[in-house]
């Protein structure tokens, strides 16, 4: 990050755009996390061991109705090769039995910004620690550059291939901080919309990653360019459960 001049960070119309988005967007959230394969919803990840053969429909036996398999793959860190694994999905989940709200920040004009997309030629890969690989990395195609400037300082920000869509994982002074400002303790993530050469990064639309409800994922950490000096007061806070626990 640089020193800069300040410039103004998006235009009426994208700010109305996302204002008037931004409650329809907000429900849809607080559906999809209790949905029968939301976030919420998952118990369990089970790694599979070369030569074992297990299907998603063999890991059902014995498990309630309610219960969704669904398989899945990585690289091992180890060896380098493929990886699968199974995940198991329950619609009556105890999260989801739990589950009050996500906490969120008003809607604010501020942090809807637009900025220049910086496409780069071949598939550049970029190292992202892993909340649970220990302090490995696992390269993950960054197809371009976000820039931009706020409050006079300048940005570049790396959001990395999501299956076609841009996933940016970015951390700032919120994360795990005390008081009703406070965000999850990892980071967040947002989707970025991008036109080719323009990209439009609604902070208010940031999120709290599927980490941050169920221990069974395993979400990329804020690479050190993605790490704001400024609270970023804007989009989702934590998970809320019944019993007072927050996440």
């Amino acid at each position: 990050m640089t020193e800069t001049s300040s410039a103004p960070l998006a235009s009426a119309s994208t700010i109305d755009e996302a204002r008037a988005g931004h409650q329809a967007w907000r429900d849809a959230r607080l559906s999809s996390v209790v949905s029968a394969t939301g976030n919420l919803s998952l118990i369990e990840t089970r790694w599979l061991q070369p030569g074992d053969e297990t299907t998603a429909q063999d890991a059902l036996a014995g498990q309630p109705e309610t219960v969704t398999a669904t398989e899945l793959t990585r690289t091992n860190l180890d060896t380098g090769q493929p990886e699968r694994g199974i995940r198991l999905w329950d619609a009556n989940s105890p999260a989801i039995q739990a589950f009050e709200t996500v906490t969120a920040f008003p809607f604010d004009p501020d942090w809807v910004i637009e900025a220049t997309f910086t496409p780069v030629d071949g598939a550049r890969t970029v190292p992202f620690e892993h909340i649970r690989d220990n302090g490995g990395t696992r390269d993950l195609v960054v197809p371009g550059d976000i820039t931009f400037s706020k409050d006079g300082v300048s940005y570049s920000l790396s959001a990395f291939d999501d299956d076609g869509t841009l996933l940016l994982v970015f951390g700032d002074p919120t994360n795990g901080a005390d008081g009703e400002n406070g965000t999850y303790g990892s980071g967040r993530f947002l989707f970025v919309q991008h036109d080719g050469e323009k990209a439009i990064l609604d902070f208010n639309r940031a999120f709290v990653p599927p980490c941050g409800f169920s221990d069974q994922y395993n979400c990329p950490l804020p690479p050190r360019n993605n790490r704001f000096d400024i609270p970023v007061e804007a989009g989702e806070k934590i998970v809320v459960f019944r019993d007072g626990a927050a996440h």
